[in-house]
């Protein structure tokens, strides 16, 4: 370990001290003051290593790491934004709180069927810091693991930055909760540590979660993911944090218990691969046996380019990663600031894949994050003198559905199953009836533990 003189400070960037960053001079005038208004609106925090060795000052706004950093004035309908600094300028507070609630509102803050298809219940409790989507997979959010180094623009995660709902915010902190769950459901095999970001927790705490899972494995749990960000924006996480060995002897020690050890890691650009200190730490989570797996969405202004996506995999697996998803933008947020038609996405992709080697074609892509499961655009194709649009599902509410292949009408403007029509005159998906009967069992069943 480095001694403490050498040993980088995290320093985050907030709305609250955002005048104290050394670049703040190569922001326009007129769009910092636009920035400052939209971060009432969505959350705004990004890292010193972020800002300087991250982005590129002399390419704003452009530069693809300032636009997934920093709040951008588009994000924002023009009237709503007009309105909002009005209400500032003259000083009327509660109107502007009641447009940021409103706004909120308007973004779609819950998609997916967050908040009232995925959370669980025990023993006739609503379990509001876990996840249970797929029969496998379990999610869960430590409460000290609810922030980030820095906030990515795109986040579908934004309403827990923000402070929306918190009577219903994903977090726990009773640590015998998860193995008692796993218990409970033989069928789970795999829970993912997530929030926020678990890696902004100290290692004790991190540690305090993960230990009941150790001692003697609960159920049929043989795989333990963290999703984390961690390594694009603070690396030294991993290296030269006071707690960086102490964080890495509990990865050994999940390793030696049996388990798979998986870091589901967020990089959205090559750029964020591209630091010596990113190689080390990579290098010394690997060490410890455990995999890393790298995943992003495709996003309008950060990555939506085959050569970008292309030299990411490359990297990744250079350095001994794992590509992974290339996901869809999920519809919430600015999602209109970001999404891709989902045609053009597959076009990307299929141009990026061309690029690369069979190593790198472990990646999955492009894919949409959506209430019924995980839906795959499969490529465009012509059937019985129609053009449609073959897609297929690779994790579902149903495990039936799953591997199942399935036509939409051709639609260029597409950017979300909820935007498609099934092909052929059908008048609904193969998965629609069952999907809506699952859902209204699972919200009667929750109605009534709630009363």
């Amino acid at each position: 370990m480095e001694p403490n003189s050498a040993r980088p400070r995290y320093r985050p960037y907030t709305p609250e001290n955002f005048h104290g960053l050394p670049q703040i001079d190569k922001i326009p005038g007129e769009r910092l003051r636009s920035m400052k208004l939209i971060s009432r609106i969505l959350p705004f925090r990004v890292s010193s290593y972020v800002t300087d060795e991250l982005i590129d000052w002399n390419r704003i706004p452009d530069d693809p790491i300032f636009q997934l950093t920093f709040p951008q004035p588009e994000m924002i309908a023009e009237a709503d934004l007009r309105l909002l600094r009005h209400y500032v300028r003259t000083g009327n507070e509660p109107a502007a709180s009641a447009l940021v609630r409103k706004t909120h509102q308007a973004m779609n803050p819950h998609p997916a069927g967050q908040m009232d298809l995925n959370v669980p219940m025990l023993d006739g409790e609503i379990l509001t810091g876990m996840q249970h989507k797929y029969p496998e997979t379990v999610l869960f959010f430590p409460a000290q693991g609810q922030t980030c180094h820095s906030y990515c623009t795109y986040c579908f995660r934004w309403p827990q930055f923000v402070g929306l709902d918190t009577a219903f915010r994903f977090a726990c902190n009773d640590e015998a909760l998860l193995p008692r769950y796993i218990l409970a459901h033989p069928e789970v095999t795999d829970v993912l540590f997530t929030g926020g970001d678990p890696m902004v927790m100290h290692a004790k705490l991190l540690r305090k979660y993960v230990a009941p899972l150790l001692g003697e494995k609960p159920g049929n749990l043989h795989s333990i993911r963290f999703g984390t960000k961690s390594l694009a924006y603070w690396p030294y996480r991993f290296t030269t944090d006071k707690d960086a060995d102490d964080i890495l002897r509990l990865f050994d020690d999940i390793v030696a218990a049996g388990y798979h050890l998986s870091i589901m890691a967020h990089f959205s650009h090559p750029r964020e691969l591209s630091t010596a200190v990113v190689e080390k730490a990579i290098a010394r989570i690997r060490a410890t046996g455990a995999q890393i797996r790298c995943q992003a969405p495709l996003i309008r202004h950060v990555n939506a380019d085959a050569g970008v996506w292309a030299a990411m995999w490359k990297r990744q697996v250079a350095l001994g990663a794992v590509p992974y998803y290339m996901f869809m933008e999920r519809d919430t947020g600015p999602v209109g600031y970001f999404s891709v038609p989902l045609v053009e996405a597959f076009n990307i992709f299929t141009e990026a894949y061309r690029e690369v080697s069979g190593l790198c074609r472990t990646v999955r892509g492009p894919s949409m994050s959506a209430s019924p499961g995980k839906i795959l655009m499969e490529g465009v194709a012509e059937v019985g003198g129609e053009q449609v649009m073959v897609l297929k599902f690779i994790q579902g509410r149903n495990p039936e559905w799953v591997n199942q292949v399935f036509f939409a009408a051709y639609d260029a403007k597409a950017h979300w199953i909820d935007d498609l029509k099934p092909a052929f005159g059908k008048k609904q998906f193969f998965y629609e009836a069952d999907y809506l009967r699952l859902q209204d069992s699972l919200r009667r069943r929750r109605q009534g533990v709630a009363a």
